[in-house]
């Protein structure tokens, strides 16, 4: 019998409150800006410390998941963003809201290695963070059309997070308590309740280079979103309401994006939407950052948030099939919170030097330059099954194949490196010689003729 699987919806949630910092950071780190006694770089340092808390989690929990069990962590992880973020919204002290938002993300970071931890461990990892992504750009969404309503208070947006840590919390209940492990853990290896960290990475080269290239896209990314704000208001002469309502549709057409994600699957592979998608998105940066009309600005802003999280789905799921434990999952989602982290503070840097425009062109042109290995990743790793690895068999087919053939559960086959199965030889008698008089020749047989006997 196998352990059965968690429905993906407490996953779902939690990725929900993991993600939706990063997803409100033009608002968070604007409002930081003009609400707070803060300079442009210095709220851009604010979102950029919140984000590398967030980070920090996923590294320093990559691998515990199992230990201190999914339930336990999870309810840790929201309780800290519930009260970070909360103390940060009620306050007005600048060391007090900066030290809110850090004990926050730390809080959305732990959040986010659970669900990613977990989703890895699914049948179908792609479809569990694509309904993730279409949770939270719909959160976001509904977000940007809100809170320009209710008045300027820096503490909007974070009040926001905060209750959706609270929101989320009773659905951790479904998730596994104690030390269970994952349910690829559960297999004929007798891994129950092991820790993660008792076997190796697999892939470990593949992983590195997704790891670096995904912290550099999300750098670009999150340069001109934690300043778009910024560039929407200043430099495409939109309003605040109407600088809302952008992002607002921005998000919406992410919801589409990451809609035809899921419709599509894995029908055109991974490298063609990593690799083009990305050289999409460097376009749409391009465009947006040297907009200076509301048209042109809406554009960039509405086509980037389409692309985005088609791109950004088919790279979780990359990171969730090279280890079905999670942890390369968590560890490249740790690097993309990384270069989240680095964004605000990069894209602020770029512009006050540079200005905008040119900001958009180095970005765009970054971009492009991650877009190969991470295209060569997704190629080299695409003819791997989506299981929890495969049986090194000497001269045959890899038992993990077997299984994808028969539809045997995926947590029965162990994890590469974790059992080479011996080969036994068995002799084989050899097959008897035919005998003539067991054929005939075709024809009518006579009524009384038994099956296989001559006629003469």
């Amino acid at each position: 019998m196998f352990a059965p699987r968690t429905t993906p919806w407490p996953l779902v949630a939690l990725f929900t409150a993991g993600y939706l910092p990063p997803y409100l950071l033009p608002t968070t780190v604007g409002r930081l800006d003009t609400s707070l006694p803060l300079s442009t770089t210095q709220a851009g340092a604010a979102g950029s410390a919140l984000l590398l808390s967030s980070a920090t989690a996923g590294f320093l929990l990559a691998s515990r998941v199992q230990r201190f069990g999914a339930r336990a962590l999870a309810r840790f992880g929201l309780a800290l963003a519930f009260l970070g973020y909360g103390a940060a919204a009620l306050t007005t002290a600048v060391p007090a809201v900066v030290a809110g938002a850090v004990v926050g993300g730390f809080g959305s970071g732990t959040a986010m290695t659970v669900a990613a931890a977990r989703i890895a461990a699914e049948r179908d990892p792609h479809r569990a963070s694509t309904a993730g992504l279409l949770s939270v750009s719909a959160l976001a969404g509904a977000v940007y059309l809100t809170v320009p309503h209710l008045g300027r208070a820096h503490g909007l947006p974070l009040a926001a997070i905060a209750l959706t840590a609270l929101a989320v919390w009773p659905l951790t209940g479904r998730l596994p308590g104690g030390t269970v492990g994952s349910p690829a853990a559960h297999g004929a290896a007798g891994h129950e309740g092991a820790d993660d960290a008792g076997a190796p990475l697999p892939h470990r080269r593949s992983g590195l280079v997704l790891a670096v290239t995904v912290l550099c896209w999300s750098l670009a990314q999150n340069s001109l979103w934690g300043v778009s704000g910024r560039i929407g208001l200043t430099q495409a002469g939109l309003g605040d309401a109407a600088l809302g309502a952008v992002f607002a549709v921005a998000l919406g057409a992410g919801l589409v994006g990451v809609l035809a994600a899921g419709a599509l699957g894995p029908r055109l592979g991974r490298a063609m939407p990593v690799g083009a998608g990305t050289v999409l998105i460097a376009g749409c940066i391009a465009v947006s950052a040297s907009a200076t009309t509301p048209a042109a600005f809406a554009t960039g802003e509405i086509a980037w948030n389409t692309v985005y999280p088609v791109v950004l789905s088919y790279l979780i799921g990359l990171a969730a099939s090279l280890d079905p434990r999670g942890r390369w999952a968590v560890l490249v989602g740790s690097a993309s919170s990384l270069g989240t982290a680095a964004g605000p503070l990069t894209g602020s840097a770029l512009s006050a030097q540079a200005g905008y425009p040119v900001m958009g062109l180095v970005l765009g042109v970054g971009l492009l330059l991650v877009a190969a290995p991470m295209t060569a990743v997704a190629l080299h790793t695409g003819g791997r099954p989506l299981l929890p690895g495969a049986i090194r068999r000497r001269g045959g087919t890899p038992a993990a194949l077997v299984a994808a053939a028969t539809g045997t559960p995926s947590g029965a086959v162990p994890e590469v490196g974790a059992v080479e199965q011996p080969v036994v030889e068995i002799d084989v008698e050899a097959p008897a010689v035919a005998v003539r008089g067991a054929y005939d020749t075709a024809g009518p047989r006579q009524a009384a003729a038994t099956p296989g006997s001559g006629t003469g």
